[in-house]
């Protein structure tokens, strides 16, 4: 499956959670590490978590893939779920902003999310 398609379908999922600032952007042309990284904001653990069942279970029912690795899921500060093309960061706030991610991939290219 296309990997557009499916940072689209991830952002379709945080959003149908409430989640805020949720950035795509396009790593394949300065890094080898993925294609995309999908950056959002929760505003509490209870979204956080939230926000990666949903990602997870959208792309396990409609993609049939599961993450290679998750990290953060039960403290919730910071969830990581990495598909390989496509690395998913679900923030708290404070954490986004400590990060800065988006700073850190500016070189790559934004997708605009309705």
């Amino acid at each position: 499956m296309d990997s557009k398609f499916l940072v689209l379908m991830a952002a379709k999922a945080c959003d149908e959670k409430k989640a805020k600032e949720i950035r795509l952007i396009n790593i394949n042309k300065v890094s080898y590490i993925s294609e995309w990284i999908l950056i959002a904001e929760g505003l509490s653990d209870v979204q956080v978590r939230s926000i990666t069942n949903s990602v997870e279970m959208e792309l396990r029912e409609n993609a049939n893939i599961e993450p290679i690795r998750k990290e953060g899921v039960n403290e919730a500060k910071w969830a990581l779920l990495d598909y390989g093309d496509l690395i998913i960061n679900i923030f708290q706030p404070e954490i986004r902003k400590f990060y800065d991610l988006e700073s850190f991939w500016s070189n790559g290219d934004n997708l605009k999310f309705p």
